[in-house]
Order: C-alpha cells, then structure tokens, then sequence
C-alpha cells in the first residue's frame, strides 16, 4: 500500500541545527495522532495546527514538507499562530493563513532542503483535526420540531438555501403551525408534512426515514429529552439554547451521544455576534496578552416577552392565556431561582479561552437578589387587583454567577431579566495586556478597550477601529449573505455552520460537550443559591478529554 509522508523541520529560538521529524501514512488505513489525511478521488488534504502560542512578541514559523503520491514534494512555510495546509495533486498548493489565500508552488527536493536550512523561530506541532471536507452531502432533508417564533427564523434560514429540503414540522400549537405553512409558501417552496397532535407527536416525525437532522426551538423543558429521542431515532440535532432542567440532564445527552454517535450542535448564536467574533479574533492574535477574566450574561428586560396575549400591550396574562413564551417561560420564574439562561454570556467566551478544549469549568458558585420586578411590572399594567399580583415569583430579579476554570481564568455571568433597562449582555474580555468592555447591543462601537503600551496612558479608547480592523474572516467573507437575518445576522452563522457541517460530514463547532457544560450551570446556580452561595463542583462531561481535544470555533472563515 502506498504511504503519504510528512517531514517537518523543527527550529529553537537558538536556531540550533533543524532537527528532521519523519510521520508516515497509510491512505486509507490510518488516522494518525499527529495528522489526518483524507482521501478523495482527485486530492489528499492534510490538515496541520500550531501550538502551543509562544510568548507576545515572537514570531512563529512552520515549514512542512509534504511528499504526494508522485513523490513531487510540496514546501509550505507561513509565520502564524494557527496553520492549516491543503495540499491538492495539483500544479500550485493553498495555504490557509488568517483567511486569507496565498499560492505557493512545487518545489524540487534539492531546492526545498536548501530553503528549510533558512527557517527561522519554530515551534511544537500539536495534535491537529480535521476541520473541513469535501461537500460528500450535497442535499440536507430537515425537520423542525417546534416552529413558535424561535423555530420559525430557523425556518426562514432554511428556506433562503438550495442545499436544503424541509420535509416535515412538529408542533402542538396549530396556530403558530398555520404562521410556519405560510413562510413555507410565501418562498415557493412545498409544504412540510405537520405533526400536531399533541406534545407528543414529535416522536412521529423521529419514525421518517426521510429526515437527516432536526432543529429543536421547543420550551425548556422539552430540550434535552427531545433532542435524546432524536439521537436515538439516528437524527442529527441543532439545539437551540437555554439551561438545563436537572444536571442528570446533561449527562443524559453526553451517553446518548457516546451510545449513538448521532452528532449534536449547541445553537448558541452569540457566539457568531460580529463584535464577539473580532474580540474572539484579537484574543487569538495574543492582542489582551494571555487572558484573566471575562464577563457575560443575559441583562434584557423580558418584562413584555414574560406576560402579554400577544395583543394588548397592557396584558399581562401568562401561561394558557398567554402568548408565545408567556405560555411557558414565565412558568419557570415561579419555581426556580437560577441563571436560567447562561449560553449567551457564556458561550461566547468560552470559545476565547477553548473550554472543553484544552481549559475546563471546574466549579461555579451563585447569588441571587430578592425577587421584585415582576409583581412590580403586574402592579403597574394590571393593577393591584389584578389576579396575577397575588402571584410570588422565586426568581431574583438578579443572578450572579463566579466561574473558575482549569487554567485560572475566571468568568463571572449576571442574569438580568425582571427589571427595566436595555438590551446588553455585559462583555468584558481581560487580559495581562489590557481588556475590551462592551456597553451597547453589538455595535462596533459601543464598546471601548485599553491596550498597554497602545492606548494612550490611563485612557479608554473606541472599539470601532481595532474591531473593524480585526473583523473575523466570517464575517468578512459572509456578511453579504448574513443580512436581513435575525439578530443582526448570527442567525445566519450558527445556520449555516450547522448545514455545512452535515454536509461534510464533521465535526461541530459547538458540540455536545459544549452544551451539556453550558446547560449545567442552571442546575448548579439553583443548588448554589438554596445553599448559601456555596462553590459547586462541574463536572467534566468529557471525561478527561478536554486535555487533547483541538479548538475548532472561528478557526477559518469556512464556517
């Protein structure tokens, strides 16, 4: 059998004499621990990744050697801080570097040995992934289960896109069905097969062999045990967010998962949120110097999400009477006491310091103020004497959540959603070389930062020009596609690396590590606050694997 060959020089900061590493391969019979070499009819691609960073100011440098099956070598060399080669049997090689393509040709072997000697600073080759692959699912057959006004911009997503068919829609409530049949039809397309008999007849649409993944956008509640039945029934999941009801919950997921092999993605848009991801971007660049302290939460004032029949502004029903999420999210207001709603604050700064990648949750510990802003909101649009001013919520109207996690960094996440104020979701990103605050709702320039040696003197600066300057290659290569989708575009983003994903057929970006980590929170934060504010422990859903598992999110401007 023929074998690919990868030799790679190695250079110290003293430039001592290049060492010469030699890893060979099988093509069809090996996955290596130091490379993955898929295989298609016309090309091999290799995927290479650099690590670990070296300090603030030095330069790092690769130079690989590839040896294709015609014995022709390739000589890739690029400064970086994350390198992914794809060397095609072809004339000329694309490298990948910050997003940006650059073209390099075949080199002879007398040549390439003699342009290695002239290497300079080098570093350690880490245990890659593979990132990205040929499109080996051209078509995505989906359903959705629960199509209320969140399943609903996934549908619109959807249906902005060739690649995808939707074939059937789950959902109890026969009027938000009627409302999904008709963007169905307003775009031309066939309509879905309806599974509305009861909470239950989800599990119908599981039986279609028809059907390759399902977004879920149901209640809370309905999430994890939804998403475990779809797992089962072989379909791939995209979960959208919230907490978990119980921490058994989350193991619950990471079994089935590790049973099944069924893949899940966590939905978390935040995380795609054009400022996050450029801020993402400065981290990875080592612009903050090695990270500290992050902040993040869920500050929204859900006062009119929480109550209201969908028609008098005034209204301040909930539950059967309610409309949309009154019918069920207010519900949890009455009996739990928690961060109910963690992924937006922490997702998007998770994927700064790579938790479940090579950094880990190890304990979190909660507060909670008294509850007063929803009986307040009721007093105030219903009156006194209105029914529900006779209701007591156990949800404080403010949740502080501290984080600690494996490699010293802290993370603090408030929930603020009882009380009047604007949208802002509180991101701070800290670091030995200086931080970025933001104040507004995702704008380039609500938000300010401090570099040392940068930033004048004890000075705030706008976040403006180093965010324009630093936007991340998704957003420079999508954000014509991303606009008019919800929440500014995240929308698009967290769709498409979904789609894109089974298309290829690898792995997630957020996956169900990420999810069951971030879901945890709400079950400890309620334990942590009916016990005094008392350090939980988080539990490692990866059993270990975290200390090799490879940072995959934001890595390309693949998706």
């Amino acid at each position: 059998m023929n074998s690919l060959t990868l030799i790679c020089f190695f250079y110290t900061i003293k430039k001592k004499a290049p060492v010469a590493t030699e890893y060979p391969f099988r093509r069809k019979a090996e996955r290596s621990a130091i490379i993955n070499v898929t295989n298609t009819t016309k090309s091999y691609a290799y995927v290479l990744q650099q690590g670990p960073y070296l300090p603030a100011g030095y330069d790092r440098k690769l130079t690989a050697a590839i040896t294709m099956p015609d014995n022709q070598p390739v000589l890739c060399t690029q400064i970086s801080t994350n390198v992914c080669i794809s060397a095609y049997k072809k004339e000329g090689v694309s490298l990948r570097y910050n997003h940006k393509f650059i073209t390099m040709n075949r080199y002879d072997r007398r040549k390439f040995l003699r342009d290695t000697t002239m290497a300079g600073i080098g570093l350690s080759l880490l245990q890659p992934a593979r990132l990205f692959g040929s499109v080996i699912k051209p078509q995505v057959r989906i359903g959705l289960i629960a199509v209320g006004l969140r399943g609903q911009t996934h549908l619109e997503e959807m249906l902005k896109r060739s690649d995808v068919d939707i074939i059937a829609m789950a959902d109890p409530d026969k009027d938000m069905m009627a409302m999904a049949q008709k963007r169905i039809a307003k775009a031309g397309k066939k309509a879905a097969v309806e599974y509305t008999n009861g909470p239950h007849d989800y599990k119908n649409l599981l039986k279609r062999d028809d059907i390759d993944a399902v977004f879920i956008a149901s209640p809370w509640e309905w999430h994890l045990p939804q998403g475990i039945d779809a797992m089962n029934a072989g379909k791939i999941v995209g979960m959208e967010v919230c907490g978990a009801q119980k921490l058994q919950d989350c193991w619950d997921v990471v079994n089935t998962y590790e049973k099944t092999k069924v893949p899940l993605m966590m939905l978390e848009n935040v995380c795609y949120r054009r400022d996050i991801m450029a801020v993402h971007h400065m981290v990875k660049q080592g612009m903050f110097g090695e990270i500290l302290h992050l902040q993040g939460g869920y500050q929204h004032d859900l006062r009119t999400v929480l109550f209201g029949n969908g028609k008098d502004k005034n209204n301040v029903d909930f539950g059967e009477k309610g409309f949309s999420e009154s019918k069920w999210r207010t519900a949890h207001y009455l009996h739990n006491n928690g961060d109910n709603y963690p992924t937006h604050g922490l997702g998007p700064v998770a994927t700064m310091i790579d938790l479940n990648r090579g950094n880990r949750i190890t304990h979190l510990s909660s507060v909670s103020t008294k509850s007063r802003g929803l009986h307040r909101y009721i007093e105030k649009k219903g009156g006194a004497d209105h029914p529900n001013a006779k209701v007591k919520f156990v949800q404080g109207d403010i949740v502080t959540t501290q984080i600690q996690c494996a490699n010293g960094e802290t993370i603090v996440l408030s929930l603020d959603t009882c009380s009047p104020r604007p949208y802002n979701l509180g991101f701070r990103v800290q670091g030995t070389n200086g931080l970025w605050q933001e104040y507004g709702s995702g704008a380039s320039d609500t938000g300010r930062i401090y570099l040392e040696d940068v930033s004048p003197y004890d000075e705030w600066e706008g976040s403006k020009a180093y965010l324009d300057k630093y936007d991340h290659p998704l957003w420079q290569r999508y954000s014509k596609d991303a606009e008019g989708s919800g929440h500014g575009g995240m929308d698009f983003f967290v769709d498409n690396a979904f789609i894109e994903c089974i298309k290829r057929n690898v792995a997630f970006p957020l996956d169900v590590y990420d999810l069951a980590t971030w879901y945890a929170v709400t079950p400890l934060s309620e334990k942590s606050i009916l016990e005094g504010g008392q350090v939980q422990a988080v539990p490692d859903f990866t059993k270990g694997a975290w200390k090799t598992r490879q940072p995959v999110f934001g890595v390309s401007n693949e998706f």
